[in-house]
């Protein structure tokens, strides 16, 4: 009994070594590479997932490439900018195995895991990286810090860098030789040295005085306009206004013209009325005139003179003193 246990256990090794030794798979995020004694052709390339049966090793052997995402960073490096300036840029790049047999070709002489084919490739991409980075040289400062929102050309220096990525690598080769696919190029920083730092400071204070002056032409032109506006309008509303008192001077004329040829026919009335006139403006508000009950005008206040009237005849109400009244009195009609 010991024995078959032992022999059965002995069975599911093997068993368990030649599955190991006989099989390999595949996820959806990778490809592989198989090899016949340390060869590759065209076939030799698997994407599509799953488990497969290969023979053991060292016939054959299969290299697993991870096809997802890659982050590639790069040190800070002085450049040169087209206006002499010296910055500090750092960069980085996205990249993926698009190609797994190219890719094997190229660096499987790195060693027998894939770690080191990737070791080798981010060395090389580095390399063609800061190659890219001279495409800064073809800018000025001024382009890659603008005042104006939207003005900077910083993604048009990462798009020349793209450009530069594609077109050759080492060798006069791209990175389609190499079984890589660049998915991102991007400018991750700028650092300025201290006498690129004092270029931008006069850059945004000439840009800060060119703004200010282009508000203040546009505040002057404004208040001219509105000064030149409120001023035809103070003339046509004058203009309005010295025809409408014309108008109405001319109508006062008319109606005076009315009650003048009416007074002339009682002049001493008009005199009288005028003065009384006179006096309510003059002296309404800012006198006390006294007057005894004997004063034209005010002889209904004299107590006496309606006692002295007995005989129902009419009291005197002095008013013998009037021109006007007196004429009146005496010509009967008027």
């Amino acid at each position: 009994m010991q024995r078959l246990i032992i022999f059965i256990l002995a069975a599911l090794f093997v068993l368990l070594l030649l599955a190991v030794t006989l099989t390999y798979s595949v996820r959806f995020t990778e490809a592989a590479v198989l090899t016949t004694f340390g060869k590759a052709s065209e076939e030799s390339t698997i994407k599509e997932p799953g488990l497969r049966f290969k023979l053991p090793y060292p016939i054959q052997s299969v290299t697993t490439y991870d096809t997802r995402s890659r982050l590639l960073e790069t040190r800070l490096e002085a450049l040169q900018t087209a206006d002499d300036k010296q910055i500090i840029v750092e960069s980085f790049l996205v990249w993926r195995v698009s190609e797994p047999l190219e890719f094997f070709r190229r660096f499987s002489n790195a060693g027998r895991r894939a770690d080191d084919h990737y070791e080798r490739a981010s060395s090389t991409l580095t390399t063609l990286l800061r190659g890219a980075m001279a495409e800064t040289g073809r800018f000025t400062l001024s382009d890659l810090f603008s005042p104006e929102v939207g003005a900077s050309r910083i993604p048009e220096l990462e798009a020349a860098m793209m450009a530069a990525l594609n077109q050759t690598g080492e060798g006069d080769q791209s990175l389609a030789d190499y079984g890589i696919e660049a998915v991102q190029v991007g400018v991750s920083r700028i650092l300025l040295g201290e006498e690129t730092t004092g270029a931008i400071n006069d850059q945004m204070a000439a840009t800060r005085d060119r703004l200010a002056k282009e508000l203040e032409d546009e505040g002057a032109a404004a208040a001219v306009a509105i000064r030149t506006k409120a001023s035809s309008d103070a003339q046509r509303i004058l203009a309005f206004a010295r025809l409408r008192a014309e108008e109405i001077r001319q109508e006062g004329v008319i109606e005076a013209s009315r009650f003048t040829s009416q007074m002339n026919e009682l002049p001493s009335l008009a005199t009288f009325l005028a003065g009384i006139e006179f006096m309510q403006q003059t002296y309404g508000q800012r006198i006390t005139l006294i007057l005894t009950a004997d004063s034209p005008g005010l002889s209904l206040l004299n107590v006496d003179r309606f006692q002295a009237a007995e005989d129902g005849t009419l009291p005197d109400l002095g008013l013998e003193n009037v021109p006007l009244l007196a004429e009146t009195a005496e010509g009967g009609e008027r």
